[in-house]
């Protein structure tokens, strides 16, 4: 086992090498751009800089369909002018791994300053019915090991797979082990050329379109459900750490998550990993606590999905302006 001193960024990268990529296209947008660099001076993987994200993202799909293990990875407004796409390739089934290194927003916001306010946006940022499996870890090495965990499940879904980050962590030092001890999962059906598959984005009923059988629909989309459910309960990645003196369980995720950790002296933490589909097993650990503070770098995004979830009010609290203050975050528990 080796040791390397790794950026967040270099981290996702030798991730995705390891798991097998082989081809990667993007546009350069703050903080994120590092990533595209790499791969150019890498030289061993074909880069491709786009003219935009919205090429950038139907080169991967392309490249996906011809076989290729593909990535982008991008920014706010660039993840925004990927969002149809997004969409086109749920429907199409098309696998490959997209990178969002958030930062302070909306628009422009403030490019090198860390923030979590593209939460929903990856769950719901495209138009209709799909269901996203999103990661977002909140370390160097974690994000080494679950880009590998991101190019698997795409593969076993034949979707796109989000991996959220941070200005913060992407741009963070730390020492990660880097090992051969993972599984890699490959192609699952043949690419274009090699199958009498129509792709499409409209309604379809295995090869043929179907743009006006409701039935044909309401199996296709069970089919999606139902395929992105069984998948995602493979990859139930959760930290959850108990305070059996504290009746106060506290929520954070990414950048977040690494100071609020600080507090486990005085409460419980849980630290969602897989963060959609949202985990269940929060259900029952969140039975156990008379209170429930929620903390994110947004105005209230993630919170909207565990009241769901709960089905119980929480307390929010807002982490605002891409500033990380220990104690602030220690005011409000």
């Amino acid at each position: 086992m080796n040791k390397d001193l790794l950026q967040g960024n270099q981290a996702i990268i030798r991730g995705a090498v390891d798991a097998g990529v082989n081809f990667f296209a993007g546009y350069p947008i703050t903080p994120a751009s590092d990533i595209l660099h790499e791969f150019i001076e890498r030289g061993d993987i074909k880069t491709v800089q786009m003219e935009d994200e919205i090429a950038s993202i139907n080169a991967i799909i392309g490249a996906s369909l011809a076989g290729a293990k593909a990535m982008t990875a991008t920014s706010g407004p660039g993840f925004s002018l990927m969002q149809e796409s997004i969409g086109l390739a749920h429907m199409m089934e098309v696998p490959f791994v997209i990178v969002n290194v958030q930062r302070v927003g909306p628009s422009t916001g403030m490019p090198t300053m860390p923030a979590q306010g593209d939460i929903l946006q990856c769950r719901y940022g495209s138009h209709g019915d799909y269901f996203p499996i999103v990661f977002y870890p909140n370390s160097v090495e974690e994000f080494y090991k679950y880009t590998i965990s991101a190019f698997n499940a795409a593969e076993e879904s034949l979707s796109p797979v989000i991996i959220l980050s941070d200005e913060y962590v992407a741009h963070l030092y730390e020492t990660v082990s880097v090992n051969d001890d993972f599984e890699i999962i490959n192609r699952l059906r043949p690419p274009l050329g090699e199958s009498n598959r129509h792709f499409t984005g409209l309604a379809h009923r295995g090869s043929l379109p179907a743009t006006s059988d409701t039935t044909t629909y309401k199996e296709l989309i069970h089919h999606l459900y139902l395929k992105q459910k069984e998948v995602a309960a493979k990859y139930n990645f959760y930290e959850y750490i108990q305070n059996i003196e504290s009746d106060t369980l506290l929520i954070s995720y990414g950048a977040l998550s690494r100071a609020t950790i600080l507090l486990k002296t005085k409460v419980s933490l849980f630290r969602p990993i897989r963060m959609f589909p949202i985990i269940d097993e929060l259900k029952p650990i969140a039975a156990k606590y008379k209170n429930i503070i929620v903390m994110e770098m947004n105005c209230g995004q993630y919170v909207k999905e565990i009241e769901s979830l709960l089905e119980r009010k929480v307390k929010f609290v807002p982490i605002l302006g891409g500033n990380i203050d220990i104690d602030e975050i220690e005011s409000y528990v």
